[in-house]
């Protein structure tokens, strides 16, 4: 591109959106939790619900960077990827490094049984409950409860770990992350030669993640 370096996109609009989402409801359900106002945070964590909701069913049929089958391909190479990392020989990943991989998987994983252990719960009084706990007793639902209690401080770690992670790359490896995750794209000369995939957002997949992340969530919703 004349006058300029080329950029390209990375990251597709609808991952980008779920993620800042993500990012802007964590803390707001630990905050009405810790404040007792329950009413918002069964309302955020349905939010999150399906956010995550179209985030695995994303990873399944979304841009290729979303996708989860190109992720795990690299799983094996974390080890050789941590030990050389630091050495900058290569050029940045086309969607999620090795490591960054690790950590998605991490992150979803702590976040889905964050969700699916909260729709269970009940608090030690009976009076507070997720909208599934009719399908438990109560001493099976307060079990839910205190995993959802110990789980939320290992997805407290894993963010912590994430973003110490993206503090590593912006300071030591001179690798900004975050500007792509807000804009999609980076520079073309940051990739070794190659053709790369094209990402771009079908609106067929668009429509249907969200109409059966939407029709999950009703159907929570509506169980009792």
């Amino acid at each position: 591109m004349a006058g300029g370096t080329a950029r390209i996109t990375v990251w597709d609009w609808a991952l980008r959106l779920v993620h800042w989402l993500m990012v802007l409801i964590v803390p707001l359900l630990w905050w009405t939790a810790e404040e007792g106002i329950m009413d918002w945070h069964r309302r955020l964590g349905l939010t999150l619900l399906s956010l995550v909701l179209f985030r695995l069913l994303w990873g399944l049929w979304g841009p290729w960077t979303a996708r989860f089958w190109p992720m795990l391909r690299q799983i094996g190479s974390a080890p050789s990827y941590a030990r050389t990392m630091f050495e900058r020989k290569d050029h940045a990943t086309f969607g999620h490094n090795p490591m960054g991989v690790l950590s998605v998987f991490a992150l979803l994983l702590a976040l889905s049984v964050q969700l699916g252990t909260g729709l269970f719960a009940v608090d030690v009084d009976g009076l507070e409950s997720g909208p599934l706990s009719i399908l438990v007793s109560f001493d099976m639902g307060r079990q839910f409860a205190e995993i959802h209690e110990i789980n939320f401080n290992i997805l407290l770690g894993f963010i912590v770990l994430h973003l110490v992670a993206i503090a590593v790359y912006q300071f030591f490896l001179k690798d900004n992350l975050i500007g792509p995750m807000v804009t999609g794209r980076r520079a073309r000369e940051d990739f070794a030669d190659g053709t790369l995939p094209e990402i771009r957002v079908r609106p067929i997949a668009l429509i249907l993640g969200i109409l059966l992340s939407a029709a999950i969530v009703y159907g929570v919703m509506n169980a009792g």
